[in-house]
């Protein structure tokens, strides 16, 4: 991932939806199939296994089939990648851009604009 805004805006549209976030929330050390996460967030069976299949693309769950059921899992080592690129986002200055002495510059460099005279007539 390596801070790519491209996949920076799909971990943040993963976890943009009110419901998925209460679902990470809800498997936090624990396994739950698709039947319990709907009756603990009070929404279809249908609705969740939507928000799932979004997450399980993204990497954030693992599912696991056990007898008749899928339980779900959150993805230690997705969560862990992720943490690392909100961090990395979000703390100024971890890739601060330089010139060759060592000072802050700006990304874009600024145009200085022609100095207009005022002219008598």
């Amino acid at each position: 991932m390596a801070g790519e805004p491209k996949e920076l805006a799909r971990l943040f549209k993963v976890l943009a939806v009110g419901t998925r976030v209460r679902i990470v929330q809800l498997l936090k050390g624990r396994r739950l199939c698709v039947n319990a996460l709907a009756a603990r967030l009070d929404v279809t069976q249908g609705a969740v296994s939507q928000h799932l299949r979004v997450m399980r693309d993204a990497g954030l769950v693992i599912d696991e089939k056990r007898g008749y059921y899928v339980h779900y899992r959150l993805n230690e080592q997705t969560l862990a990648a992720w943490r690392e690129e909100i961090d990395r986002l979000l703390h100024p200055g971890q890739e601060a851009r330089t010139d060759k002495k060592g000072v802050p510059r700006c990304a874009a460099p600024m145009r200085r604009k022609k100095a207009v005279r005022n002219r008598r007539t």
